[in-house]
């Protein structure tokens, strides 16, 4: 009998046999169904049409929510059991639909303008769906053999951005093994995590018969050089990221020093000062300070340059959080507000935010080539030593190959054009801005350094009193209670949504806590009548609750 006879023999064999499969060899064939590439194109496309129905449909959504209550939602996430046979693609692609999508954030819309959030570049898509299919893990080279040195560029090319150095320098350190310009992180968190693990451990390191923090740990480290204990210093502003650094390296919560803000919402100069002044004095070891570029709540950008200059006199590394405001390096017109983070010995930028890339991408910069050899880990069966693997010098181990969607902005969008969102995102802002000081029922609470503002809501009684700066703390606390009922109330009706926060003021020669309206103007989809929108749905809000509020208060006195 030929070959070919007997493949389609045990062909028409293996046909029978599975139409009488039990039902433990029936979900086995359905599960193996899922794997099998032949099987899967003409499957995965009809899944595919399915899905880019729900894709369209969600991103063409004018309102940023669904008006469902969240507890109500919560209920619908009750059921802890695992199906027992695998579900049919279309009936679950309806499940999620009805129970998940429609009831997502719309963080696409032109008028979900409160989070570091936005609408993505077109090409993200069909960019995700070859980096999943494809599935490498840069951990190591034996995973990703293409896309370590891959990436290793698109971290490069950011780097020269930051530090601009010689053709020669990032000719021997781009593809050199021995070196890191940059690490791919899953976001800002983890960046500025690893950026005081390598400070905490270059200063404290290996030196004549000592091993080193790595090996001997914090206490041995500190009594070996003699130190009263060890601190982080930074603004007060600085993101919460910096408490979860100072816990995980071992200075705990109360090593974080925390110094205050100036009228800006800059780290005050003298005070720092005075403070790394006083940790000499006392005996600590300051293993970072570090300036904010874009704090999360207004987007103020530290003096840079006087910081570094500070951190530089007293020989300590310094560190930049730009994960917000970092992509200013990309304008000429705003750049110089970054002026003194090339001085930076790490910085923090998050793609997932003004880079227009999907959730988890974050980097750290590294100044120095080799200061990531301070956190080198190896194993035998990965990361060897010497070796190429990118995950030795990380944080993360097993990760995916997020630097497509870094590699592919950086080329698709192009310098022009993220200088020309950065711009534009700036122009909206001060547009918003410009608004509100001429709406009697808002009042801008600080000018936008960059994209972000903060403002607040001004009820129709205390208005006099807000123009002649004669508001009471006790005028101040019924405001700030007012504008997070307003905040809510515009969450949970879902046509617009502001973020809110706190903010400290001068009220009567005194320091108060105020309800802020916090306004983030990044979205390239956002238009000045879409902002228009944004206000005018909060006035009604306000007018509403407004409107409840008496009716309540006249029902009580019936």
């Amino acid at each position: 009998m030929a070959l070919s006879q007997q493949r389609q023999e045990k062909n028409k064999q293996n046909f029978f046999f599975e139409n009488e499969l039990t039902p433990q060899y029936a979900v086995a064939n359905e599960v193996m169904q899922l794997f099998a590439p032949s099987n899967n194109l003409s499957v995965e496309s009809k899944m595919g049409v399915k899905t880019d129905t729900l894709v369209d449909d969600f991103l063409s959504a004018i309102n940023t929510n669904s008006d469902i209550n969240f507890n109500d939602l919560v209920e619908t996430f009750g059921d802890s059991q695992v199906p027992i046979n695998p579900a049919n693609f279309d009936s679950y692609l309806d499940y999620l639909a009805n129970n998940v999508i429609n009831h997502s954030i719309h963080t696409s819309s032109p008028r979900f303008i409160g989070h570091m959030t936005s609408a993505l570049p077109c090409f993200v898509r069909p960019i995700a769906k070859l980096m999943t299919a494809m599935n490498q893990n840069v951990v190591k080279i034996e995973t990703a053999k293409a896309f370590s040195p891959y990436e290793r560029q698109a971290l490069a090319m950011m780097h020269r951005l930051i530090y601009d150095f010689s053709d020669e320098f990032y000719s021997e350190h781009i593809q050199n093994s021995q070196s890191t310009l940059g690490i791919l992180v899953s976001g800002g968190t983890a960046a500025n995590i690893i950026a005081l693990w390598c400070a905490r451990n270059k200063s404290l390191g290996a030196k004549n018969n000592f091993a080193g923090v790595e090996k001997e740990g914090l206490a041995a480290a500190l009594d070996y050089y003699g130190y009263q204990g060890a601190v982080v210093i930074g603004s007060e502003l600085m993101h919460y990221s910096f408490d979860k650094a100072a816990d995980l390296l071992g200075i705990g919560t109360n090593g974080l020093i925390k110094i205050p803000t100036n009228g800006n919402n800059q780290v005050d100069l003298p005070a720092l000062r005075q403070t790394v002044a006083d940790c000499h004095a006392k005996n600590l070891h300051i293993i970072a300070i570090a300036g904010v570029a874009g704090t999360t709540d207004s987007g103020n950008i530290d003096s840079l340059s006087d910081i570094a200059e500070i951190a530089q006199a007293a020989n300590v590394h310094f560190h930049v959080d730009a994960a917000w405001g970092g992509p200013l390096i990309f304008s000429e017109q705003h750049r110089q507000k970054l002026v003194g983070i090339e001085h930076a010995d790490s910085v923090t930028i998050d793609g997932h935010k003004q880079l227009y890339l999907p959730m988890g991408i974050g980097m750290v910069f590294m100044r120095e080539p080799y200061l990531a050899s301070s956190i080198e880990k190896n194993a035998s069966y990965t990361m060897r030593k010497g070796s190429f693997d990118l995950g030795k010098r990380a944080l993360e181990g097993s990760r995916s190959g997020m630097a497509l969607f870094l590699h592919a902005g950086l080329h698709l969008i192009g310098l022009k054009g993220y200088e020309f969102l950065i711009d534009a995102g700036i122009e909206k802002t001060q547009y918003m801005a410009a608004q509100i000081t001429t709406m009697s029922e808002f009042e801008l609470l600080s000018q936008p350094d960059i994209n972000l503002l903060l403002y607040r809501y001004i009820p129709e009684s205390f208005r006099e009193l807000a123009v002649k700066k004669q508001l009471t703390e006790t005028d101040n606390q019924q405001i700030n209670i007012f504008n997070e009922r307003l905040q809510k109330t515009q969450r949970q009706a879902g046509r617009t949504f502001i973020s809110r926060t706190t903010k400290t003021i001068t009220c009567l020669e005194k320091e108060i806590s105020v309800t802020a309206l916090r306004a983030v103007i990044a979205n390239p989809l956002t238009t000045k009548d879409d902002i228009d929108a944004v206000l005018n749905d909060q006035i009604q809000i306000a007018l509403d609750l407004s409107i409840s509020d008496s009716l309540e208060a006249t029902q009580s006195l019936a």
